[in-house]
């Protein structure tokens, strides 16, 4: 954790190349401003069918840290719809999840 999905429609997909950059990104936000060790950060992509809203939807799901402050996390969501936005050519909307530790049940 944290992990970063974002749902774009199908059609309107960046290319692998832009794709790969936004992941580089994605993941640089993570390491340089949640903290989070490399191992841990997921980018996922997602194609969908649009039916209402936003045409990208980004989900985030963290752990709770006494480092994760809400100006933490305000600057982590503005470089987010900065980099997506850039690599999307729209308005994003972001929601982050925040989990306790103890609340978190995975494997892997």
């Amino acid at each position: 954790m944290p992990n970063v999905t974002i749902f774009i429609p199908a059609d309107k997909m960046p290319s692998d190349a832009v794709l790969s950059s936004l992941t580089d990104r994605c993941t640089e936000l993570c390491t340089d401003i949640l903290r989070a060790a490399l191992e841990t950060v997921h980018v996922i992509y997602v194609p969908v069918r649009h039916g209402r809203g936003h045409l990208v939807f980004a989900d985030i799901r963290y752990r709770l840290a006494a480092s994760r402050t809400p100006p933490v996390m305000e600057r982590f969501i503005n470089g987010l719809d900065d980099a997506i936005g850039k690599a999307t050519g729209v308005t994003v909307r972001i929601r982050c999840f925040g989990y306790a530790p103890a609340n978190i049940h995975a494997r892997n």
